[in-house]
Parts: C-alpha cells; sequence; structure tokens
C-alpha cells in the first residue's frame, strides 16, 4: 500500500491531477500507518499538494487538505517549518475554512517541538495572521487559532513575543472587530494566564486582565453573565485565585450578589456569580469562603427554595460541588433544620420536576451523599444517614422506583445514588431490609443499555469492595456480588438449546 502512495504522489507532484487520482490518493494515505510515510516524503510532493488547494473546487480542496493532513503527521515538525513556511502562511489567507484550519493546526503541533519553537517566533507575519484568525466568522477556525496562541504562550519567548512586541497590539486590534471576538481574546488570555504565575503576569500588564474585569464588574447584564465564566476559569488555579483576591474581584463579586437583591435584571448574572463561588469553596476552602461571604451560601438557599426551575438548578448543582468534600459537608450541616428541609425539597424535585433538573438533583444527592471510606467517622456517617431519611419518607423506595423508569438517564441517576451509600453500614442494612432490593442489585435482566450495565457494575463493585458488606449482607448475598463482579458488566449466561428434527 506504502508503493501505492508513492506512485500516485509522484503522478500528483508537477501537474494538476485528475479528482479521480486525488481521491484513489486519499484512501491510500488513510490506510498506511504515518511512520511507513516517512523517509521518501518531499517537500516537492508537498508544495504540489499545497499547489492544488488555490482552485475554486470544494471537492478538490477537500480531498488535498484530507491528504496533507495525514503526510504532515508523519513528518518532523522541524522540517516541516523549514521547508513549508510560505505554504502554511498562504494557508492562513485561504478562503476555505478547513485549509486555515490545517495550517493553524500545524502550527500549533510545531511549537510543541521546542526545536522548532524559534523558527515561528521568527515568522512574525505567520503569527499576526493566526490572530487575525480568531476574527474569523467560523468559531472553530477561531477555536484553533487560540489553541495555538496558547501553546505557543508556553515558553518564555513565546509569551514575550505575543505580549512584548506589536503582536500585542494586533491582538488588540482584532478584539475591536466584534463583542464576540473579544471574549474570544478574553478567552485565549485565561487560557494563558492559567498555566503559571509569570503566565499571568505577562497577561496582567498587557491590561488585558482588567479589562475582562473591568467588563465583569461594569453595568451591563450579558457582558457579566459571559465575563464570570472565564474568572471561574481562573480561579481554577492558586496563583489565578491568589490575583482576583489582590484585585479585590472576589470582593466585588460578592458585593453584586449582595446588591443582586434591588436589580430586576439579576437573573441574568447571578446564576454564574453563585457558580463562581461555588467552584472557589470546592478548590479553596469551603469553610473559609463561606465564613468570609455570608452571602454566597445564604444566596445559594434562597434560589433552592425559590419557585424559578433554572435558579433551583444551579442551587443544585452549587450544593453538589459545595458538599463533594467533607469540609463542605460539615459547612452545610451547620445549618441544621434549615438544610435538611432543603433535602427534602430536592428529593421532591428529583421526583417530580421536568427531566433536567431531576437529573441534576440525582447527581447533587450522589455528591451530597458520598463518604470515602478513611473518612467514615460516627458523626458523618450520623450526618449522611439524616440526610439520606431528609430526602422523602421513603428515600430508598424513592430511588428504587425512580430506577425503575424506562429512561436510561434517570435511571442512571438512581443507580449512582444508590453507589454514593453503598460503602457506608447504615445504608447496606437498609438495602437489605428493603424486600427484593438485593436481588434486583444481582438481576442484570433489568439492565437494557451499556451505560446501565455499566452504572449497575459501579454499584456492585462499591459493595464488594465495602469492608463491612459480607457481615451485613451475610455469605450467602455477597457470594452472589462477588460473582456479578467477577463476570464483568456485560456478562449473558449461556442458554443451552436442542435441535428438533423437522424443525423451521
Amino acid at each position: 500500500m506504502a508503493e501505492a502512495v508513492w506512485e500516485l504522489l509522484e503522478r500528483v507532484a508537477g501537474r494538476a491531477a485528475p479528482m479521480e487520482e486525488l481521491r484513489e490518493l486519499r484512501l491510500a494515505v488513510q490506510a498506511v500507518p504515518p511512520a511507513a510515510l516517512r523517509g521518501r516524503l518531499s517537500a516537492q510532493h508537498l508544495t504540489a499538494l499545497f499547489q492544488l488547494l488555490s482552485v475554486d473546487d470544494r471537492e478538490q480542496v477537500a480531498a488535498c487538505v484530507s491528504i496533507l493532513e495525514r503526510l504532515l503527521q508523519a513528518l518532523d515538525p522541524l522540517w516541516v517549518i523549514r521547508n513549508l513556511r510560505e505554504e502554511l502562511q498562504k494557508g492562513l489567507f485561504h478562503p476555505d475554512d478547513s485549509v486555515k484550519i490545517l495550517s493553524i493546526a500545524q502550527v500549533g503541533r510545531i511549537v510543541e517541538n521546542s526545536d522548532a519553537v524559534p523558527e515561528i517566533l521568527n515568522s512574525p507575519e505567520l503569527l499576526r495572521q493566526i490572530i487575525n484568525c480568531i476574527g474569523g466568522e467560523r468559531i472553530a477556525v477561531a477555536k484553533e487559532a487560540i489553541k495555538s496562541l496558547s501553546r505557543i504562550a508556553q515558553t518564555q519567548d513565546g509569551l514575550e513575543a505575543l505580549f512584548v512586541s506589536s503582536l500585542l497590539s494586533d491582538l488588540k486590534n482584532v478584539m475591536a472587530t466584534s463583542d464576540v471576538v473579544r471574549y474570544r481574546v478574553y478567552e485565549l488570555i485565561v487560557e494563558i494566564s492559567s498555566v503559571s504565575a509569570e503566565s499571568l503576569n505577562y497577561c496582567a500588564n498587557s491590561g488585558l486582565l482588567s479589562e475582562l474585569i473591568g467588563e465583569l464588574t461594569g453595568d451591563d447584564m450579558l457582558v457579566r453573565a459571559t465575563c464570570i465564566e472565564m474568572v471561574t476559569s481562573l480561579a481554577h488555579t492558586p496563583h489565578g485565585r491568589q490575583y482576583l483576591a489582590q484585585q479585590g474581584v472576589i470582593d466585588k463579586i460578592s458585593n453584586i450578589i449582595v446588591g443582586a437583591e434591588s436589580d430586576p435584571f439579576s437573573s441574568f448574572y447571578l446564576p454564574g456569580f453563585v457558580k463562581f463561588f461555588g467552584n472557589l469553596a470546592v478548590v479553596d476552602s469551603p469553610q473559609q469562603i463561606c465564613e468570609r461571604y455570608p452571602v454566597f451560601i445564604e444566596k445559594v438557599f434562597e434560589m433552592a427554595e425559590s419557585h424559578d426551575p433554572t435558579m433551583i438548578g444551579v442551587a443544585v448543582d452549587t450544593l453538589g460541588i459545595l458538599g463533594s468534600n467533607v469540609e463542605g459537608k460539615q459547612v452545610l450541616q451547620k445549618t441544621r433544620s434549615r438544610f435538611q428541609s432543603l433535602l427534602s425539597k430536592i428529593g421532591h424535585q428529583a421526583k417530580s420536576a421536568p427531566t433536567e433538573l431531576r437529573l441534576r438533583c440525582l447527581d447533587a444527592i450522589s455528591s451530597l451523599l458520598y463518604l470515602p471510606p478513611e473518612q467514615q467517622t460516627e458523626d458523618l456517617l450520623r450526618m449522611t444517614e439524616s440526610w439520606f431519611t431528609s430526602l422523602s419518607s421513603q428515600p430508598l423506595e424513592l430511588f428504587r422506583s425512580i430506577s425503575t423508569q424506562p429512561f436510561p438517564d434517570l435511571h442512571c441517576g438512581a443507580l449512582r445514588v444508590f453507589t454514593a451509600i453503598a460503602n457506608q453500614p447504615w445504608a447496606q442494612k437498609l438495602m437489605l431490609d428493603s424486600p427484593g432490593f438485593v436481588e434486583y442489585i444481582v438481576d442484570r435482566s433489568v439492565e437494557p443499555d451499556k451505560a446501565s450495565k455499566d452504572a449497575k457494575y459501579e454499584l456492585v463493585k462499591a459493595l464488594v469492595n465495602s469492608k463491612t458488606i459480607a457481615e451485613i449482607f451475610g455469605n450467602q448475598y455477597y457470594l452472589r456480588l462477588r460473582a456479578y463482579l467477577n463476570e464483568g458488566p456485560y456478562y449473558v449466561k449461556a442458554v443451552a438449546t436442542t435441535a428438533v428434527e423437522g424443525a423451521e
């Protein structure tokens, strides 16, 4: 097959190839491993294919792009930039977006090679055109440009090139194209800032981070809603959180939440602001965040207690995030009866709300109730048991009824709740005492699809791996669970059949 590739390449090189030959070549290169293509590929072969892109024939362009993607994979990035720099640069101006994406993706691959990075950084026109691609109409082109520029910024020299040269002016100029493009540049800045404290300093000194924060705390409600998602991404890193704290951004967000009471348009941005604090609490310290910004936890409860499905969904998600670790669980436990009554509402929503909200409730419940074995103290086990019983008058039956409904997502969501509590002794006793429950767990016939089989298998695994399961379930049930685990999630019992003479 490799020989067929060479023959076709030789025929294509240096002349306008008929479409039939390009189709053959496209199929041939897909069938050959990239490693087998190395060695005999020349700049002449590839330049000929790039030249075939300069036609107004979508089928020919698509075929050449597909062939080039495969062939370029086989080549050393340093060789590519040294031999095909001009072709890549022309590709960035091509009217077909797939050619732009091909060129930008190659630049992204080249800058991952430390030897090839200087070649790219010494090509300011190439970088300038990639920056301009952020302003393109097609989001796929802009995303590829952001990805490549983010890779370029992984090195000190790359940061210098982007932020301490005329390219910074190009970034600012492309931002002026439209609101959408401005947010794309902010996305790039946040991505670069998240890499390291040094990267963040370059972005801060460029003035672009300050602009983002200015828009976040400005008066435009829709802009706030967009910007808070990016600032939340920045808060995922320790140096990002430190920067936001030093700039007073976290305090400003808290004050905006306080002022949301009197703002008729707060529903546009409030969900994002609350999610910001939820994420901040998990990566930092739930107790410290909730003590320093009490408005956050108060607003989460208000939203959960409201009648607005959108607000309830955000609140439930946030409670699930907050309660995903022990410290967060303890913060919620301190609110005592208020959280207990809120759990009752969440249990009701899991049973009766529209499907999407039911799923979010089930995921939050799983997160709230899960306790790693090493953290299962008597107090914490009592707490998760009391939370479980607050969800409904018969919580085990509630989730069992959800798990038997003919909706795979809900079915799996309910199984994940059982999995979350499966390693806790009180839950194992409840399961054993519920008529037919253990039989339901080991019954493979009730799982109609792969996702359901996987979810059931995770439940069985959680039970078998628990240190208390053999004692509580007894040897007979324990051995059945062990057998299920050993057989795997997709085991089908063989059924013997007898052939009957004369049967159809």
